[in-house]
């Protein structure tokens, strides 16, 4: 990151009387809300309540759209066939839409969640389905993913904005892609390394991967994952971090 340095977090993870994030804690943190849309989480309250929250603290929306898999909150591997992906994408971008509109909002940018995330890093196919999904919603929107995948290379190809990410409380492997979740070692628990790696991935686009390698991670966005214990206190330490370092916050679309 060489210029401003967006903070994005996963909201709306919830349903009925189910409450995962705290969204109003979180949206007065970050500048960008990946919005679930009701395949992994959400429901179309939730989806309300958090687009009307996020438009009243000038916090831009992007759709999260996922796996159909709400027992497994989208982070179980799923084969879907591309023209079922690239419907149930669109659906969830214009279910959000209709949201976010309104709120006095719009769906600004497109995010995967979970196993749709990481299956697009490697997968070209499945990653051309999510990106259909985006263009057969019927708005040019910029594509938020892993820097070097396949996802971004296709939102290239079909001329939207790919706009990388990186993640402060994720394991790296030596390659720059996510440790997966199902090893002990995936996620970064202590908080004082989330915030110095915020920094160092701000100020050098550079992060410690698992093995103890220096790898590059150029990103305009920075992940803090709303489901993690003390999330909102958190975030606010990193946004502080950064502030103090005289690195500027503000969203990418």
């Amino acid at each position: 990151m060489t210029g401003p340095v967006d903070l994005n977090a996963d909201l709306g993870e919830g349903f009925g009387r189910w409450q995962l994030t705290d969204d109003e804690g979180l949206l007065s943190v970050v500048t960008s809300a990946n919005v679930a849309c009701g395949f992994h989480a959400g429901d179309a309250a939730t989806m309300r309540r958090v687009c009307e929250l996020a438009a009243a603290r000038g916090v831009v929306v992007g759709a999260q759209v996922s796996y159909r898999d709400l027992a497994g909150f989208g982070r179980r591997a799923m084969d879907v066939p591309s023209a079922e992906l690239t419907a149930e994408v669109a659906y969830q971008i214009g279910a959000l839409e209709v949201f976010a509109r309104a709120a006095g909002a719009r769906v600004a940018y497109v995010k995967p969640h979970g196993a749709l995330y990481n299956r697009a890093v490697r997968d070209e196919e499945q990653a051309r389905a999510v990106v259909d999904g985006v263009l057969l919603a019927g708005a040019r929107l910029p594509v938020l993913g892993l820097p070097g995948s396949r996802l971004l290379e296709a939102a290239e190809k079909a001329g939207l904005r790919a706009v990388p990410e990186a993640f402060a409380d994720r394991a790296y492997t030596d390659e720059g892609t996510l440790v997966p979740r199902d090893r002990e070692s995936a996620v970064v628990s202590d908080p004082e390394t989330v915030v110095e790696r915020s920094l160092d991935l701000a100020r050098s686009g550079e992060v410690t991967a698992l093995s103890g390698a220096r790898i590059r991670v150029r990103a305009r966005s920075l992940c803090l994952h709303g489901d993690t214990p003390g999330a909102v206190e958190l975030a606010r330490r990193v946004r502080a971090r950064l502030a103090s370092a005289g690195v500027p916050v503000e969203a990418f679309a």
